[in-house]
Order: structure tokens, then sequence, then C-alpha cells
């Protein structure tokens, strides 16, 4: 079983549906000759051919709307957006046609695309090269959003959102890329999406997040054990639809949350599972509920990129007004 960064991952679990599936294909700026501005399609045009794997022009709308086309007429694409602040000329096609398509024909068509968006700040790019915009999408009715923070989480989800007869935005958080190595087998399995993932057992408090903060939280997670605080940390995966039950379990038996995300906090993400905690989990918190996230304002350019990012520090810092404001 080879060990693999995150970004491998993702090329192995394309090669693989590609294999199996003749009716996937890649298409974006220059996944072909280059392999992608990541290189995560590296390798593939070779394999599959330039009919498979196609260079488009630079013109994102133009993308969306093959992409579309192409779905609503038998086959299964994967549209790479080259960079997240890359995606809005793609939202009238994304939104407007992609995410309607079963409603609007009462199931007789659906659109199997998937949207593949590096996704996040830390890697030190120019303005919009550095968006979490994932918040927009979950909006949307008849979008999936997913975000792994893994490697195994990415081939798994990847193979399962090529499979998914709906349309699913895949943010891939491009921070950790190339951050570490896990092992994933290439057998094909895909992982369950709509689910959150426990990481990591607590009874104190809950640490709720996703992509490139997952590793921030369990490292936080380390550090709070130190001083005898044990936190649950959750990947949530799948933002929309999200698996609210198993955040809803969490606080019941820890009684405390943090939610933690990269975006803006206002009209974050976390704001909606703070919502939903107060609504349906009010007499189940001893604590109210803190949130750790990027400011907002656009991320800054270059030398404060890192402290607009949440920190091991910040996420410590909120697990302890949790556990002072108890009831």
């Amino acid at each position: 079983m080879p060990a693999v960064t995150l970004i491998e991952a993702v090329t192995m679990a394309l090669a693989h549906e590609m294999e199996r599936d003749p009716l996937v294909l890649v298409l974006g700026e220059d996944v072909g000759v280059n392999g992608g501005v990541f290189r995560a399609t590296a390798g593939l045009q070779k394999r599959f051919g330039a009919e498979r794997v196609i260079d488009t022009p630079l013109d994102e709308t133009t993308i969306a709307g093959l992409a579309v086309g192409l779905a609503t007429q038998g086959m299964r694409p994967v549209a790479e957006a080259q960079f997240d602040g890359f995606v809005y000329p793609m939202l009238d096609q994304i939104i407007c046609h992609a995410a309607r398509f079963r409603t609007r024909t009462r199931g007789r068509l659906t659109c199997p695309l998937v949207l593949r968006v590096p996704w996040g700040g830390g890697i030190r790019a120019p303005e919009h090269h550095s968006e979490a915009n994932e918040a927009m999408f979950t909006n949307v009715p008849g979008l999936r959003v997913v975000l792994p923070s893994s490697p195994h989480r990415a081939y798994g989800l990847l193979l399962a959102a090529i499979r998914d007869p709906d349309p699913v935005i895949f943010f891939e958080p491009k921070r950790i890329y190339r951050q570490y190595k896990e092992e994933v087998e290439d057998d094909g399995e895909a992982l369950p999406l709509d689910v959150c993932y426990v990481l990591r057992d607590g009874s104190d408090l809950s640490l709720v997040t996703w992509g490139s903060q997952v590793k921030e939280c369990l490292e936080a997670a380390d550090r709070l054990a130190d001083e005898g605080i044990h936190a649950e940390v959750i990947d949530v995966a799948t933002l929309r639809p999200l698996d609210f039950d198993t955040i809803r379990d969490s606080v019941r038996k820890t009684g405390r949350c943090v939610i933690v995300h990269e975006a803006p906090r206002t009209g974050g993400f976390g704001a909606e599972i703070a919502a939903r905690l107060a609504e349906e989990s009010m007499y189940d918190l001893k604590a109210p509920v803190e949130r750790v996230t990027g400011w907002d304002t656009h991320i800054p350019l270059y030398r404060m990129e890192m402290s607009y990012l949440p920190s091991v520090a910040r996420i410590v810092a909120a697990a302890r007004r949790t556990i002072e404001r108890s009831v």
C-alpha cells in the first residue's frame, strides 16, 4: 500500500475512475499536456488520450457550460477550476443549470458532474488564488459540497463524488496538497458522502471543522489533553447535505462546541452549524458555541496570510473559554 500525498490521492482516484468507467472524462485549463497547475492530472492525457483529458481555453464559463452539457447527455465530466477564486464565472452554469436539472425535469435528467476546486489559503499565492468560498455553494439546493482533509478521504470521497448522479463541488485544500503522506490503497473503495467523520473521541468539548483546519484541530486537541481537557474532533467532510446528527450527538455528550473554519466569519458555514445547535441542542449546551474563523476581510498577502488563518493557539484559547464559561 503506497504512502501518497493528498494531490497524489486525487490523481489516483481520477485514474481509477477513468479506467473503470469510459464515460468519465477530465477537462480544464492546462489539465492535459501540463497535468494541471498543481499536477493533479499529471500523466492522465498520455494514458487516456486527449479526447478524455481535455485542455480548454482560459474560459471558466465555457468549462462549466461544457461540463453541464456533457453530464446531461450521459457523460461523467470532472471539470477543474484552476483556483478557488476562478469559480465565480462558473456560478451561472453551476447554480442556474447543474443544480436544477433534477427538479427542472422532475427527475428525468440528472447532472452527474464534479467540479474540482483547489481551495483555501496558506500557499502565499496572489489575489483570487486563496479563497475559502464554500459557504456560497452550501446555500444552493441540488448541490453536494465536499471538502476532504486527508489523502485517504480525498481518494474515497472523490470516487464517491464521480459516481454520484448529481453535481458535486469538490474543494481540495491546497495548503495540505503535499504537506504529509498517508497510506492509501488504490482499491476503488469509495467513502460515504453526507457523513461527518469523528477523528478523535472526547468528553469535554467538540471541535467541528473541515479541510485543512482538521490538522490544526487535532494538534489543538493534543495540546488540550496535556491540560486535562479531552476534545472530540469532527471532520464535517460533506458540508451539504450536512450530517448534523453526528454533530448533535457529540455536543450532547460534551456540552460544548468550537467550530473552526478559515472562511470569513460573517456568513461562514460555521454560522449554520451554530444556528442548528441553538435550535436543536440548546439544552445540551453548557457554554455558548465558539467560532474560530478567518477575519472579515480578503486574505492578506503575503506576510500576514498565516495570521489570517485559524491557528492552534486561537483554537486552544477558544476551547479554554468554553470550559471557563460553562454553566
